[in-house]
């Protein structure tokens, strides 16, 4: 716990942004940063509350050690609390930075609507390791003299490596993209997260043994039998990425795309890369000067806006068939849980327009071309309100509605045709493995992350590649260290 009546006498901050006139200006990260003091009071406000939900199952998905670390803040040991806050995730800068803190809704504090402001605080401490040179090679003393192989280089798969090459095993990860980091690095804006942060751990990781090989699309340059050939564990840790299917009317006309190639495009535009990818090529998606709609209100969703308004969008209405949240959730029936109400993004605070509980019916056009969405209100159980319709203006539409599973080509068509891996074709093409060993019906062949368990977050993925390597060095080596 921090100080014992700090939650009484301290407010709660979090750091501020750039005003939204600036920041939309660059695709640069916009939040300012709090001095160490300020964040040593910020930690001060950690009460000993007994149980701490924040890092249990329902808050820290890799049960970050959220108390312990605050007490070291607010005592000034910054350097023991980043080696803490490394000892249950790999990369703190990265869940500091776009995690939706599902542990702040755990806080105990939160029943007051004041949690502590944790991510502010995981943020700050890696920060401050950057600075102070606790971000280094850490390679092991002896090696084991087995090889494993990863499939994708995204969350799950670079925890996976960063833990296996750290108790002296030979690590490779293959990657189809030109450089690491799989939609941590294509499918999340840099204004979000800004790419030198994964950069970095790249280069520790290369540091402590782990290789990279990228432009390698495995099931097509390179098959996964000869991979497991070649190694005596492979690890598959591919994303969630075919779109899940809209129905809507009229995508084919110019001007309608799915969320993902729209940001992969931009992402790839501020990383100085060709805009064109082996897995999202597209003509050039550009929203400068146009009235853009983005169907879906979760993440992706928001980023399409924030990318949009940076391009230079006249107008960006968001449609969302959910009615609206409330204010204010209920505390006692849904805390420590995550709860559903009104959030605005800081992509939408620069100038959004929102529309709940209402349906996308068709997209509309002439000679082709996208002129307009056509919508209608819906009630409870999402069905149209009879006279309700109408039609917004769009020159550019994204689909963002979420994600269906991996992409069947590739690794999946491989595995499946001359392998017989185990899918689960109830919900999805997701492998199927259980979260204790991580193994699939294949011999040698592990999965973890979004090809498992579906669309997840971040820190799922770097829980389960933490919790994939733990058991894949148990299989090679009878027993392990690594923390599960």
């Amino acid at each position: 716990m921090g100080k014992v009546t700090g939650f009484l006498e301290i407010d709660r901050q979090v750091h501020k942004y750039q005003p939204a006139s600036d920041r939309i200006r660059h695709f640069k990260e916009f939040t300012l940063p709090m001095s160490d003091q300020e964040v040593e009071k910020q930690a001060a406000r950690c009460m000993d509350c007994g149980i701490p939900y924040c890092h249990g199952p329902t808050g820290c998905p890799v049960h970050n050690q959220i108390p312990d670390w605050n007490d070291l803040v607010y005592n000034g040991d910054w350097d023991n609390a980043i080696r803490n806050l490394h000892s249950t995730n790999n990369f703190p800068e990265w869940t500091g930075r776009i995690c939706p803190a599902p542990c702040e809704e755990a806080c105990t504090l939160n029943l007051e609507d004041i949690p502590v402001a944790i991510k502010t605080i995981e943020q700050a401490i890696a920060d401050k390791a950057y600075e102070t040179g606790h971000i280094k090679p850490m390679p092991a003393d002896a090696r084991t003299g087995k090889k494993v192989a990863v499939i994708g280089s995204g969350p799950a798969g670079m925890a996976a490596a960063q833990q296996l090459g750290r108790v002296g095993h030979d690590v490779h990860v293959y990657e189809r993209e030109s450089k690491p980091g799989g939609l941590m690095r294509y499918g999340i804006p840099d204004f979000k997260i800004e790419k030198h942060y994964i950069d970095a751990r790249v280069e520790q990781m290369q540091g402590e043994g782990v290789t990279f090989h990228c432009g390698i699309n495995i099931g097509v340059d390179k098959k996964v039998s000869e991979l497991l050939a070649e190694h005596d564990a492979v690890l598959y840790c591919g994303g969630s990425e075919t779109p899940r299917p809209a129905g809507i009317p009229g995508t084919d006309f110019t001007g309608v795309h799915d969320a993902m190639p729209y940001l992969v495009q931009q992402n790839r535009r501020v990383g100085g890369e060709d805009i064109q990818s082996v897995a999202w090529p597209s003509e050039p998606i550009l929203a400068g000067g146009k009235h853009v709609v983005v169907v879906g209100g979760g993440d992706t969703a928001s980023d399409c806006v924030g990318t949009a308004f940076r391009q230079g969008a006249v107008r960006v209405t968001q449609l969302d068939i959910r009615p609206q949240p409330p204010e204010k959730e209920d505390k006692l029936t849904v805390w420590p849980y995550w709860a559903t109400k009104m959030r605005t993004s800081s992509s939408q605070a620069e100038g959004a327009e929102r529309e709940f509980q209402v349906a996308t019916l068709e997209f509309v056009g002439e000679d082709g071309v996208l002129t307009g969405v056509r919508c209608c209100e819906v009630d409870e159980k999402r069905k149209p309100i009879e006279g309700t319709e109408f039609v917004i203006r769009a020159d550019l539409a994204f689909i963002a509605i979420g994600f269906a599973g991996p992409i069947s080509s590739g690794v999946l068509a491989e595995l499946g045709d001359g392998l017989n891996v185990r899918v689960d074709s109830r919900r999805s093409t997701n492998v199927v493995a259980n979260d204790r060993d991580y193994s699939t019906n294949i011999d040698r062949l592990f999965t973890a992350g979004d090809v498992r368990r579906g669309q997840s977050l971040v820190v799922w993925a770097i829980r389960e590649g933490r919790q994939a390597a733990h058991a894949i060095d148990k299989f090679l080596m009878g027993t392990t260290v690594l923390p599960r």
